[in-house]
C-alpha cells in the first residue's frame, strides 16, 4: 500500500497558485483512476482510494492547510497504518525551473514549511516528489508570497501537460522495486 500526499491550501482562493500543484497532481490521478474524493473529518484530510497496477494507493489532500500537513498526514498513516517510506509527498518547489520534476529521498525541505510539517509528524523517511513552479528573484518578491501566485501566460498554457505527466510517472513509480532519486523534464 502507499500512500500520496499531495500538498496544498484549502480554499477557491488558492485553487490554481504554484502552491496548489500538489493538489493538481493527485486530483489527475484520481480523475485517471476513475477514484472519488470523500472528505474524512477526523482525518482531516480529502481521501480518494485507487488500484493501480495491484497496488492499494491512498490518495490524500489535507484540508488543514499547507504548513500543518503533517497533521492530517500522521491522522492518515495510523488508520491505515502506513509505513513512512511508503508514504509519497508531491509538492510544489521554487528551486526547480517550471516543466521539470525532480525526486528526492530524505532530503531537506528546502524552507517548504508544508514539508517540514510532514517530517515532524512523520519522520523523514517519506519520498518526495517536487514538481517545478519556476524560480522567482526572492530580492523582488519572497517565495512565500511568490508560491500564493497564480502562473504566467505561457505557464498557464503548459499546466495541463505538467500536471498529467507528473501523474503519469508518479503511477509508474507504483511498478518499480525502488524509485531511484532523479529529475525529470515534463514537458
Amino acid at each position: 500500500m502507499k500512500l500520496i500526499i499531495g500538498l496544498g491550501n484549502v480554499g477557491s482562493r488558492y485553487e490554481r497558485t504554484r502552491h496548489n500543484i500538489g493538489f493538481m497532481v493527485v486530483d489527475e490521478l484520481a480523475t485517471r483512476y476513475d477514484a472519488r474524493w470523500k472528505l474524512e473529518a477526523k482525518l482531516k484530510a480529502e481521501i480518494a482510494t485507487l488500484e493501480i497496477d495491484g497496488e492499494k494507493v491512498i490518495l490524500a489532500k489535507p484540508q488543514t492547510m499547507m504548513n500543518i500537513s503533517g497533521e492530517a498526514a500522521q491522522r492518515i498513516m495510523q488508520k491505515y497504518k502506513v509505513a513512512p517510506e511508503a508514504a509519497w509527498a508531491v509538492y510544489d518547489d521554487v528551486d526547480t525551473p517550471f516543466g521539470r520534476m525532480r525526486v528526492r529521498h530524505g532530503s531537506s525541505s528546502g524552507g517548504h514549511q508544508g514539508v517540514r510539517s510532514l517530517a515532524q509528524h512523520i519522520g523523514e523517511g517519506f519520498l518526495r516528489i517536487k514538481v517545478g513552479i519556476s524560480l522567482n528573484d526572492r530580492s523582488i518578491e519572497p517565495s512565500e508570497v511568490y508560491v500564493l501566485r497564480a502562473f504566467n501566460e505561457v505557464e498557464q498554457a503548459a499546466l495541463p501537460g505538467v500536471i498529467a505527466r507528473s501523474a503519469e510517472i508518479i503511477a509508474s513509480y507504483l511498478s518499480l522495486e525502488e524509485v531511484t532519486d532523479e529529475t525529470t523534464e515534463l514537458i
